[in-house]
């Protein structure tokens, strides 16, 4: 989502600035803005689209400045709305939502203030600028026991030029110190490959970043000591031959399944899941479908009730959980906001809390018990591809695992072994996808269907195809398109039929009839090259074959690809989708 960068230094800062945003861009954002200090003021350029707008202000002076990527929340995607705010002797860049913004905007103008965005981060700089008396830290204080909800703050000061402030609480913001010069990042990327050391601030902690150093404060402003984390070092991942990231994220798939499988299992664990009577799975978007894919492998090799919930609902619900529950928090970025209060709530309950994440040091890591990491290294594009088959390599391993300390016999070994060859070898077959995206960019609606494990499937695919192509579509059980959805279906509804799974795949043929019937076109990925030839199917894209129960890991490679040409036919960019963000801080 949003992304912040702060730098002071005896470098010019509107470049490392800019750099820093470009890095940011993965994240999805629909405005960008710098402020620099200026003398007894400051230089403030904001402009709606991308960073690349701001590229004249290279050449500004100044060694101390923010910088700000906006995904809209409240207000508008408009230059009015793009951060930095400013307010007499202060300029604010805020990540998160001020859930009581509109109570104090209100109280705020009732005392004579005039705002000049919609947003709820001009309420902050507002009433810091009311609160401060010549002590920067203690203004900000203040300010922050005001707030309601969520924020990452760097503020720059006219009275002292040569310092940036911060705040956070419940979004990332990280803390860097250099040789002469310190840096406040919401992301670890806009930093990688610096030389310093790096601090992740924790709730309700503060900073004051000079060129000197930094100096982190509790919330009663007592300095603590931080642990320094490894960020900074890793390299920031180049195009190379490719046109698009995606692109090159799902050459990296093979890589991604290989090493993410679970190939130790340590004691803490294995207490854990020998004390494991149920799991339950708490994840947003393409994470929750990698958790609807786990459920059924899980089920079936382990033989314990598994739910999957979505974890926005989960944390506002009355979740029955305990001693005996173990609850996977699956989350790429490990920064999900919804996620990561899920994970919180489960622990509360009494549950078991294991994270299952990309990145290390992420929040969720400090909100669970245990970790689980994902090694599909860095995903610059905002639709996940290579990590959700590395969370499927993690899940399904983490099932045969748990399966194994139950006492269950005739576990598929060889089958996820084979998964990173298998996975190459459907790579292949996405060049089969290329020619389906005529069909697709002018249809009214598309429907993705399959049944057991091809349903986990058919929702990923269909999310991605939403993601990238901005056409409606829905993933759908094979077994229910006739309760209702037929409705919907006619000669411009392409439908997608997933069948893996030889002992069902006469049912799944069942709702392609249905479909082929009322003049849809069907397109068949599968596993089981026979059902390519049926009447029915207008084209097929046939995957290996491999235990059922983790074929959506193989399936769902040329779903990603269709998508992504989808999205080419349809001019938009497919790692930059309108609207979207790669890590969603925020509820």
């Amino acid at each position: 989502m949003c992304g912040i960068i702060g730098y002071t230094g005896r470098r010019q800062a509107a470049p490392v600035l800019l750099d820093g945003l470009k890095r940011l861009e993965y994240r999805g954002y629909d405005s960008a803005g710098i402020a620099l200090v200026r003398g007894t003021g400051f230089f403030v350029r904001k402009k709606k689209g991308r960073v690349e707008e701001l590229s004249e202000t290279a050449s500004e002076r100044g060694t101390v400045g923010i910088g700000h990527t906006r995904w809209a929340t409240h207000g508008e995607p408009s230059e009015r709305n793009a951060h930095p705010h400013v307010c007499g002797k202060f300029a604010l860049v805020h990540n998160g939502i001020v859930e009581n913004g509109f109570r104090l905007r209100k109280e705020l103008e009732e005392t004579g203030e005039i705002f000049s965005s919609d947003t709820d981060s001009e309420t902050v700089v507002r009433l810091l600028n009311r609160l401060y008396d010549g002590d920067v830290l203690a203004a900000l204080k203040k300010t922050a026991e005001r707030l309601e909800g969520s924020y990452a703050l760097a503020i720059l000061c006219a009275d002292f030029p040569d310092e940036i402030f911060c705040a956070r609480r419940a979004s990332p913001l990280i803390v860097g110190v250099g040789a002469g010069e310190c840096y406040a990042v919401s992301d670890p990327v806009a930093v990688a490959g610096r030389e310093g050391k790096f601090y992740a601030l924790s709730d309700g902690e503060f900073a004051r970043l000079s060129p000197d150093g930094a100096t982190v404060y509790d919330r009663y402003l007592r300095p603590v000591a931080k642990e320094e984390k490894q960020y900074g070092r890793a390299e920031v991942p180049q195009l190379g031959a490719f046109r698009h990231f995606m692109r090159k994220e799902m050459e990296e798939i093979p890589d991604a399944i290989e090493k993410s499988l679970l190939k130790f299992i340590d004691e803490p664990l294995k207490n854990l899941m020998r004390r494991t009577k149920s799991v339950s799975i708490v994840a947003c978007g393409t994470a929750y479908h990698s958790g609807v894919a786990a459920k059924t492998a899980i089920e079936a090799l382990a033989r314990i009730p598994v739910e999957v919930c979505v974890a926005s609902e989960y944390r506002y619900g009355n979740p029955v959980s305990g001693e005996g529950t173990l609850v996977l928090a699956v989350s790429q970025s490990g920064e999900t906001a919804d996620t990561i209060a899920a994970a919180r709530l489960a622990k509360e309950r009494g549950a078991s809390v294991v994270a299952v994440t990309n990145v290390a040091d992420s929040t969720l890591t400090t909100a669970a018990d245990l970790t689980l990491y994902t090694y599909a290294g860095r995903e610059i594009g905002v639709a996940a591809t290579k990590s959700y088959n590395a969370q499927l390599a993690l899940l399904y391993s983490f099932a045969v695992a748990l399966a194994q300390g139950k006492g269950r016999e005739e576990l598929p070994y060889s089958a996820l072994t084979e998964l990173p060859a298998l996975a190459k070898r459907a790579l292949r077959a996405c060049d089969g996808v290329r020619s389906w995206a005529q069909r697709f960019q002018n249809a009214r609606s598309v429907f993705f269907i399959g049944r057991g494990s091809d349903y986990a499937a058919a929702l990923e695919g269909s999310l991605k195809l939403k993601e990238l192509s901005y056409l409606p579509s829905e993933g759908y059980a094979a077994g229910e398109l006739k309760h209702g959805t037929l409705a919907l279906i006619d000669r411009n509804t392409p439908v997608v039929a997933l069948l893996t799974n030889r002992e069902i795949a006469e049912k799944t043929m069942n709702a392609v009839h249905e479909a082929y019937a009322r003049g849809a076109r069907v397109f068949l990925v599968t596993s089981l090259p026979e059902y390519a030839l049926r009447k029915e199917v207008s084209a097929s894209v046939v995957v290996p074959e491999t235990d059922p129960l983790f074929s959506p890991a193989l399936s769902v490679i040329p779903l990603q690809a269709l998508a992504y040409y989808t999205a080419l036919a349809c001019g938009n960019d497919p790692d930059k989708p309108r609207n979207l963000a790669k890590s969603v801080t925020v509820e």
